[in-house]
């Protein structure tokens, strides 16, 4: 059967919110990737995602909000902090991890005492909430640890007809996650860099912990190899291409094609602008499995701003399969 995919006008949101509503699951639209919806207060729903996705149960999901009060459901408190940050900015790209109420269902936490919630700053991802009336739990709308989609089509690809409802609202504007921020008492650590550049949160907050490993995820997108193709990941560049001559070599450039032949190239950003890059990134990188290579070459980005998002996508991508000397060596 055909997966149902329809463009994000009012009629089909209005459906869509309906099948949340009822259990079901939508994938839609951000502003940072495509997200695989359910109810986030209906664990058998929420169960659906894990098994569409193949996703461990360890790991938690982001719950999305509409306003400022649905948090509040969901939340024990929200500290001065938190509306610090919620007030400059949300609705956009940033996850604030709190204690849970205890109606939180423990399915979409990983049983651990605190929820990730974000309010998406994307117009049929918030209508969709206000649609179904409930918060929605979402995850990345892939396979578990496979590249992110950052339009339709990519999730028609990756799950198909698993999915009760695919609204189609064209690319998404920043191609990486969330931010996500978790606070203790007047700390303030970032679990994994994302959209909106942790520069941004410390003019806000000060100087902020930087906790993006972890033995147990707190957060979505902890572990160490994650939104990775089907084919190796290496970063450098063309310099340090070493591979044997029947291997097809796709290429991720930061601004230039390399002056070597290789059988795929996809360039970032020909200006150098990090939102553009991001915005790209997955969608390059499906293409270059698309185009049929073996093994894919990324050249390092700047690590500031929106540069240390890809560059911790690119790294854990690459996780096991990059020598971490060539990533360092080439980064400046």
């Amino acid at each position: 059967m055909a997966p149902q995919v329809r463009p994000a006008t009012p009629e089909a949101i209005a459906e869509a919110g309906r099948i949340i509503a009822s259990g079901g699951l939508v994938a839609f639209p951000t502003e940072t990737v495509y997200g695989l919806g359910a109810h986030a207060l209906d664990p058998m729903a929420v169960a659906r995602i894990f098994e569409v996705k193949q996703r461990p149960r360890f790991d938690p999901l982001i719950v999305h909000v509409a306003d400022v009060g649905m948090a509040e459901s969901l939340w024990q408190f929200i500290p001065a902090i938190a509306r610090q940050l919620i007030q400059a900015f949300w609705p956009g790209p940033l996850t604030l991890v709190l204690p849970k109420r205890a109606h939180v269902p423990d399915i979409v936490t990983a049983g651990l005492p605190t929820v990730a919630v974000r309010m998406p700053g994307h117009p049929v991802a918030l209508a969709l909430i206000r649609a179904a009336s409930v918060p929605i739990a979402a995850p990345s709308a892939n396979p578990f640890g496979y590249l992110s989609p950052t339009r339709a089509e990519h999730v028609v690809a990756m799950l198909g007809d698993r999915v009760d409802l695919i609204l189609d609202g064209g690319p998404c504007p920043y191609g990486v996650e969330s931010t996500v921020i978790l606070i203790e008492g007047d700390r303030v650590a970032v679990l994994r860099p994302g959209a909106l550049p942790i520069e941004d949160v410390e003019r806000m907050v000060g100087p902020v912990d930087i906790r993006t490993r972890s033995a147990r995820p707190q957060s979505p997108g902890q572990l160490p190899r994650h939104y990775a193709p089907r084919v190796p990941v290496r970063i450098g560049t063309y310099t340090t291409i070493r591979e044997p001559p029947d291997r097809h070599i796709g290429y991720l450039a930061w601004q230039t094609p390399p002056p070597v032949n290789v059988d795929a190239v996809e360039v970032l950003s020909p200006t150098g602008n990090l939102r553009e890059a991001a915005a790209r990134l997955f969608d390059c990188l499906h293409r270059l499995e698309a185009a049929g290579v073996d093994v894919i070459y990324a050249e390092p980005v700047p690590e500031v701003g929106l540069g240390r998002a890809i560059m911790d996508r690119l790294q854990r991508m690459a996780h096991d399969g990059t020598p971490r000397g060539d990533a360092e060596k080439n980064c400046g």
